[in-house]
């Protein structure tokens, strides 16, 4: 992948994130705390109920590395859900890194607001060049950010070089089904700003390839369809009240946009879930 193309999805990126549509869009459907896919218990559940529990899911999964003393870096930290859940629930120390300065301000405010900005440092950036020195961190953690990025192996080499010894790498992404046909997603993909999705396959072949140990993929594709019947249920069904906040021509993209994704999972061409890795 060239730089242009690197820099043009990074800049893609922080254009759709601090778009006032995309932002309220998060507020007010998806909660603005943890824009995540959601692990749901039924297919009524509130999607920031859900989001949250994916957050508390990947965190269970290396709580043994989740101490006092530890350093996480959260790339593409968006609203800082996930971060203050480290810093609150484990008493991490938070770096959170993140492209849009939209989400960053109100990351900060809210972390003041919750008595936690001792505890977390809310860094502009991208992660495609990771402006920390080597070895600085005891877990690198990300949520369905790594798709925004255009040159994928670049990001993992990143990540593991910020990692120390030791340490532990966590993420969940959007991604491809490894069976879904060649540009079968691309429609879906559009509004993201990219052009394809990675596969778990890659995933696992590319942390293999950075010498990563003990890697695990939780694969949790089955609450994909739940999660776009929600979102879709709940933009279409408050289509009023946001057109308050939202542009009208925004909430009719949302509404022919979403079903695509709920196409995509019924036709099994999504996947989803949640890497563990140790270096």
């Amino acid at each position: 992948m060239s730089h242009e193309s690197t820099a043009g999805a990074a800049e893609s990126a922080r254009r759709y994130y601090d778009t006032s549509d995309v932002d309220a869009f998060y507020a007010k459907v998806w909660g603005g705390e943890d824009i995540h896919t959601g692990i749901y218990t039924h297919d009524r559940e509130p999607v920031a109920d859900a989001s949250r529990r994916t957050v508390e899911t990947a965190a269970a999964k290396i709580a043994d590395r989740l101490t006092p003393g530890c350093t996480v870096l959260d790339l593409g930290s968006g609203y800082g859900g996930p971060a203050r859940h480290l810093a609150g629930e484990f008493g991490c120390r938070v770096v959170a890194l993140n492209i849009s300065e939209g989400q960053n301000d109100r990351h900060r405010k809210t972390n003041a607001e919750r008595g936690l900005d001792g505890l977390i440092e809310v860094v502009a950036g991208s992660f495609q060049d990771i402006p920390f020195p080597a070895e600085r961190f005891d877990v690198v953690w990300s949520q369905e950010a790594f798709c925004h990025s255009g040159d994928r192996e670049r990001l993992l080499s990143e990540a593991v070089r910020v990692l120390k010894p030791g340490g532990v790498l966590v993420f969940t992404d959007l991604m491809a089904a490894d069976s879904a046909p060649p540009g079968a997603l691309r429609p879906v993909v559009a509004r993201l700003g990219v052009e394809e999705f990675a596969t778990p396959s890659f995933y696992l072949r590319q942390l293999a390839t950075l010498g990563l140990t003990h890697v695990e993929f939780d694969d949790r594709s089955d609450q994909l369809l739940t999660h776009y019947l929600r979102l879709t249920e709940e933009t279409r069904s408050r289509a009023t009240e946001l057109s308050d906040v939202i542009s009208p021509a925004y909430v009719e993209s949302l509404l022919e946009n979403l079903p695509l994704w709920v196409d995509a999972c019924r036709e099994g061409h999504l996947s989803w879930g949640i890497f563990t890795c140790r270096r």
